[in-house]
């Protein structure tokens, strides 16, 4: 396929096709990942191409899974695990906390635990509320975990080939609301996005926007809307949000001098207030204004009919803009 227009989730299964086709120690476990392609069709045609021995459907046991999966990586193969929805990982946490974080340090390097585990994430899908979490923070904040959030098809395939190289256990987490939407040209290169860096998406001078998952796509429209007032934003895909690319968030916030993050995900102890903090230390005398944060309340993901007030939109990210572009 060659600068065909894909769907992330196309993207993300030509990633899977490749990596298995490059390196036989890529094993793909979970939930109906075999037979029926995942439960939206992520794993799609993986069996036939690679059989059942590589390619391995589960009993519905998501401790077993991750914990099948240490093992698997442990013992020099390159599991990639799917939980179905994020509202299920919880019980994988034993494993990646206690056993696949650590197991480098615990082993002083001679083991590492080269998974990737992979769930859709994110509200928008008129689901129920275990389907529709984002709760990325509670893995950022285990030392020994990557975790990476695409935004767009291109930056998913790159950054699953990565994660699948890395040598040590990456969460991917995949906005579920952007599965199927705007479909954007791809090669099937195998070319590899480096993991730990955000992507400048908009260059501007007036403020920045950091995002990353879902939320990209309102904060681009955001930086659509401000444009058409004269207003020039920096638009940062932060990607990788475990370990953080501060340099190039510092950059742009100390150029700008105004900063305003989104993110889907609750308020409190979100992966934004540590941005904020964060470039706070590295750049509060350039600060011409307060950072702002537009986030979800801190209540769990609603049923689908309050959803769309549930997450943050367009007219809350101006709102937030326009309390750092007038602050006085």
């Amino acid at each position: 396929m060659a600068n065909d227009k894909v769907t992330l989730l196309q993207a993300i299964n030509l990633a899977l096709h490749r990596a298995m086709a490059e390196d036989e120690r890529v094993v793909v476990l979970g939930e109906d990942v075999g037979v029926n392609g995942g439960v939206f069709r992520a794993t799609q045609g993986l069996r036939d191409s690679f059989g059942f021995k590589r390619v391995i459907d589960t009993p519905l046991a998501e401790t077993m899974i991750a914990g099948l999966a240490v093992g698997m990586a442990a013992q020099g193969l390159r599991p990639v695990l799917e939980i179905q929805f994020m509202g299920f990982i919880y019980a994988t946490m034993e494993h990646l906390v206690s056993h696949a974080s650590r197991l480098r340090n615990r082993t002083r390097g001679r083991l590492s635990c080269p998974l990737v585990l992979r769930s859709p994430m994110g509200a928008g899908i008129r689901a129920p509320e275990h389907h529709s979490e984002s709760t990325e923070a509670m893995f950022a904040h285990v030392p020994g975990l990557r975790v990476v959030v695409p935004s767009s098809p291109a930056r998913a395939y790159g950054l699953l080939l990565a994660a699948i190289d890395d040598p040590d256990p990456v969460i991917f987490l995949e906005p579920t609301r952007l599965y199927r939407m705007n479909p954007q040209p791809l090669s099937d290169d195998g070319r590899r996005l480096p993991l730990d860096s955000c992507f400048t998406l908009r260059e501007g001078s007036d403020l920045t926007l950091i995002s990353w998952g879902a939320s990209v796509m309102e904060t681009l429209k955001a930086a659509d809307a401000l444009a058409e007032q004269g207003i020039s934003a920096e638009v940062i895909d932060v990607a990788c949000i475990k370990p953080l690319d501060l340099d190039t968030l510092e950059a742009s916030v100390r150029k700008t001098g105004r900063c305003v993050i989104v993110h889907e995900a609750p308020r409190t102890c979100g992966v934004g207030g540590e941005i904020a903090a964060s470039l706070y230390e590295r750049v509060f005398l350039d600060l011409q204004a307060p950072i702002q944060r537009v986030t979800a309340p801190d209540i769990p993901p609603p049923l689908y009919r309050l959803e769309q007030l549930y997450m943050p939109s367009v007219e809350d990210i101006l709102h937030a803009c326009d309390h750092v572009l007038n602050f006085a």
